[in-house]
């Protein structure tokens, strides 16, 4: 079997063929064609950020690997870096929500329990999660300055790809893909659809994927912070865009499908960033907010979905070292939360339309997942005056 490793400007897809192609797709070197806005699909009223991602948070970076083998595996990779410093010895305070907790989340418990990451997050496919893990742990223990540490939390998340696209039960994610995905790590536009985690996903019976979005608010009259929320969508549903039931229109629901059709279940991992000072107690708060911008797109968090969100801000007031734990700085008010909530509601929802808008029609072996038809949508949204 021969394989490559590629940037993402060169990579490409062979379906069909006895060849693994490993495509490093990350933010730095992006090239983004289609999303929501492009569209006219606008959700909510607060500004977004110059990137419209999660890297609008000054410090996040994120890197893809995408993985495709032969004609059965389409998975891959993606790593969220809080910042580029130390995680483990510079940690940001954090915080999870469990919407529907049917799902295979490693680190969480420490994370809860203490408040903060000392590791970036990965997202990968569902039989994938523990090789990941083990290969970020030793990646991280290899860097500078970690030669004494005996613990170390790594936190991986997932979504099931292996109904149709994704030969899962080969657990195709390996050592060198999680350090490729870490390591190429970026900041600028981030390359969202079929790459990375969302290489083999399927959300509401069409493709989904990797999708970003972000938001900046306005606490006072020399004050603002932005939010950033990135998504690897593979979850059921009915889908409804800016409240038109698109779904439906077009003859495509999730809601009462057959056991293993395309759409009938599955997760999705949303990872909440911020700027804003803001301790885990209302990072808590603030990632059960995105589950609101969750159900706007017409989820139910049904039985078998795994739907989790992990909130952190990136703030140097609230940063904690292992020695001293969270630093006294300012904190922004209980009073003041309200627009921050807004921005992560709006967020979440556009970040899904990105992942189902940018993601392209995927083969395998088992069959085809079709791209949303973005033109039919479009068609839609005028009809029912939700677009100019």
């Amino acid at each position: 079997m021969a394989s490559s490793i590629q940037g993402c400007s060169r990579a490409w897809t062979l379906f069909g063929a006895a060849l693994l192609v490993v495509g490093i797709a990350h933010a730095g070197n992006a090239q983004q064609t289609r999303r929501a806005r492009d569209l006219g699909i606008v959700p909510g009223v607060l500004p977004a950020g110059p990137a419209n991602g999660i890297t609008d948070v000054d410090g996040v970076l994120v890197g893809h690997v995408t993985i495709i083998e032969g004609d059965s595996v389409r998975t891959g990779i993606t790593a969220i870096v809080p910042h580029g410093g130390n995680l483990f010895f510079d940690r940001v305070p954090a915080a999870l929500h469990v919407g529907n907790g049917f799902g295979k989340l490693i680190g969480v418990t420490q994370l809860s329990e203490l408040g903060e990451l000392e590791t970036p997050i990965l997202l990968t496919c569902t039989l994938c999660v523990w090789k990941a893990a083990d290969a970020m742990a030793g990646y991280l223990l290899d860097q500078p300055g970690m030669e004494e540490v005996r613990s170390i939390n790594p936190v991986v998340g997932e979504t099931n790809d292996g109904y149709i696209l994704n030969a899962i039960r080969s657990r195709p994610v390996s050592a060198s893909a999680v350090r490729q995905a870490l390591g190429s790590a970026a900041a600028g536009p981030v390359q969202e659809g079929s790459v990375g985690a969302g290489t083999g996903t399927i959300a509401f019976g069409w493709k989904g994927g990797i999708g970003t979005s972000s938001r900046r608010t306005t606490m006072s009259s020399d004050s603002g912070w932005t939010v950033g929320v990135l998504v690897q969508s593979n979850f059921g549903g009915e889908l409804q865009i800016l409240g038109v039931p698109v779904g439906r229109l077009l003859g495509r629901t999730g809601t009462k499908p057959k056991r293993d059709a395309p759409g009938a279940r599955g997760s999705i991992m949303i990872v909440v960033a911020t700027d804003a000072p803001l301790s885990d107690r209302n990072l808590r708060r603030l990632a059960s907010r995105a589950m609101l911008g969750l159900g706007k797109t017409g989820s139910v968090a049904s039985n078998g979905s795994g739907d989790y969100v992990i909130a952190f801000s990136t703030h140097l007031d609230v940063r904690r070292t292992a020695a001293t734990g969270p630093k006294r700085g300012a904190e922004v008010a209980n009073d003041e939360m309200s627009t921050l909530f807004q921005a992560t509601v709006e967020a979440t929802e556009e970040a899904i339309y990105n992942s189902l808008f940018a993601a392209t029609t995927v083969s395998s072996r088992r069959g085809t997942v079709e791209a949303l038809p973005a033109g039919e949508v479009l068609r839609l949204m005028r009809l029912h005056r939700a677009v100019k």
